[in-house]
């Protein structure tokens, strides 16, 4: 079983802003052909969804974590 820890979230999120940085550069650069603008595109919006998935995932986490802490001992 996977446990997840943020140091893993923050490496993988860093990872995958960096991937769409790259994405976004080549279809940018004027260099790219059509068909590989769009599968380049394509990939884009699987990177976007994996963003937003590791940060609602941080999120529930943080809110699991402030309501851990408000809790009397």
């Amino acid at each position: 079983m996977y446990v997840w820890s943020g140091s893993d979230m923050a490496e993988t999120y860093e990872d995958t802003i960096r991937q769409l940085k790259e994405i976004v550069e080549k279809i940018e650069d004027g260099n790219t052909s059509l068909e590989e603008s769009i599968r380049l595109y394509e990939q884009g919006a699987a990177l976007v969804k994996r963003c937003e998935t590791l940060l609602n995932n941080a999120e529930l986490k943080i809110t699991i974590l402030s309501r851990d802490a408000e809790r009397p001992s």
